[in-house]
């Protein structure tokens, strides 16, 4: 049977717009379709914005720092307008940056919603169907507000992007690394801002010590981070949103924004009707190849809800086509991967927690808490830690935990040095750069557990 493409994508994000371009490298027919913007969750609404919102939030404590330096610094201002501007400027640059080598690569665009109507066949908004060999479902995930009295008035992420004017006061609900960045981000640019979280302590799945040392340090910089609290409603005001939290208290805010996690993406595209098995959560569930219950039907990135992490879906992207266009079954290594989370301060972290690393094997602890040098003429109080898992018996590090300025550049490279199985003797044996913070890593030489 003859199709109309090879290859036709569903989702024009970082896994989807990768294994659209490198199938059609091998010399094949390639469709895609993207109802949005292309770049997906990270370009758009995600991580890239977001970043763009960190590096703007930290210019208030260079400022309060450069005095100590010498530097007589009139009374900063931030224009949110000004600001909103330039990221919208470089969001649509790279944009057309997506769609632009997409177009090179041979790609045909559609602008469209599709959805799946049979195991080759997708149908687009306009009703035009087209057929193909192999269908790849990479249309990410979706923020998700619960359902309470008032969580209208509650706006997600996503519309953080668009809003028009700063508040003056937010309340972000969530404790994993989109609200705790956010809440940093305003916190830095001036709004008064509280975090709710309903368990005991945020970042949930990263090391303790690591989350208590960061929580400490939201506090002392101004953040009103609440555990084990939660909204019970929402009120239109005069003055703003009345939050009515548990317990009974109440407070006004200008905005609400929830960040209490995302779900899959796959509502309204057809998949179960046509064969495809989800998950509890809406995820496609798929093999060590992204491939589902359907030999036709592939998918990758956070509508898989594997690790959601936008290299990761890079990675799966193209470990499908090598797969299935290079005749090359190749399973994503989802091993040992790096990452970061931009809070105030940065997190970098690889491996095992401590308390993972505890429930498998005897382990050693290296740890150093200190003021790095450009605080101390700053007077900034804020203290960085670092942090090594040992194995006893292999000596392999098996985790790295930093906390602090420039933590995620070092632990990429940090991430190297524990794929390829370093030992705690082979930190050791490798001379510090000074005066650096990253010379922590190579200095620590007594366990203090």
């Amino acid at each position: 049977m003859g199709y109309d493409y090879d290859l036709f994508v569903i989702g024009g994000g970082s896994g989807g717009v990768r294994a659209s371009r490198v199938a059609s490298q091998t010399g094949a027919k390639v469709g895609l379709a993207e109802e949005f913007r292309y770049g997906g969750t990270c370009v758009i609404r995600g991580c890239v914005p977001k970043k763009l919102m960190v590096y703007a939030s930290q210019f208030s404590e260079l400022f309060e720092g450069a005095a100590g330096f010498g530097w007589n610094v009139g009374e900063p201002s931030f224009n949110w307008a000004q600001f909103m501007a330039a990221k919208d400027a470089e969001i649509a640059r790279l944009e057309g940056i997506y769609s632009k080598n997409l177009k090179i690569a041979g790609v045909t665009l559609y602008d469209a919603r599709a959805i799946v109507t049979g195991p080759h066949e997708v149908t687009l908004a306009s009703d035009k169907l087209v057929t193909a060999k192999t269908i790849l479902i990479a249309t990410g995930g979706w923020p998700f507000i619960p359902d309470f009295p008032g969580s209208e008035l509650a706006i997600s992420s996503n519309e953080i992007f668009e809003l028009k004017e700063q508040p003056k006061r937010v309340l972000i609900v969530g404790g994993g690394y989109i609200a705790s960045e956010f809440a940093g981000i305003f916190n830095a640019m001036g709004t008064q801002t509280t975090q709710f979280y309903r368990s005991e302590q945020i970042l949930r799945g990263f090391d303790n010590e690591v989350r208590d040392h960061v929580a400490n340090e939201m506090r002392s910089k101004g953040v009103d981070l609440q555990v084990n609290m939660n909204v019970t409603s929402l009120k239109n005001v005069k003055g703003g949103i009345k939050v009515v939290q548990e317990g009974g208290g109440q407070f006004e805010v200008d905005q609400v924004i929830y960040a209490t996690g995302r779900i899959p993406n796959t509502a309204g595209l057809g998949l179960e009707d046509v064969g495809v098995e989800l998950g509890v959560k809406g995820e496609v569930k798929v093999d060590q190849y992204s491939g589902t219950s359907l030999p036709s039907i592939y998918a990758v990135g956070d509508v898989t809800d594997r690790l959601a992490l936008t290299p990761v879906a890079i990675r799966e992207g193209m470990a499908f086509v090598e797969t299935v266009f290079n005749d090359n079954p190749t399973a994503p290594d989802h091993d040992l991967i790096a990452t970061a989370v931009f809070t105030q301060p940065e997190i970098g972290a690889v491996g095992l927690s401590e308390e993972e690393a505890r429930k498998l094997e005897e382990i050693e602890v290296y740890a150093s808490v200190f003021r790095p040098m450009q605080h101390i003429l700053a007077g900034k109080d804020e203290k960085m830690l670092m942090k090594l898992i040992v194995s006893k018996g292999s000596r392999k590090v098996l985790g790295c935990h930093i906390v602090g300025q420039g933590a995620g550049e070092m632990i990429q490279l940090a991430g190297i040095a524990l794929k390829v199985g370093a030992t705690k003797e082979d930190f050791d044996r490798t001379v510090a750069v000074h005066p650096t913070a990253a010379e922590e890593l190579v200095t620590m030489s007594t366990p203090i557990r």
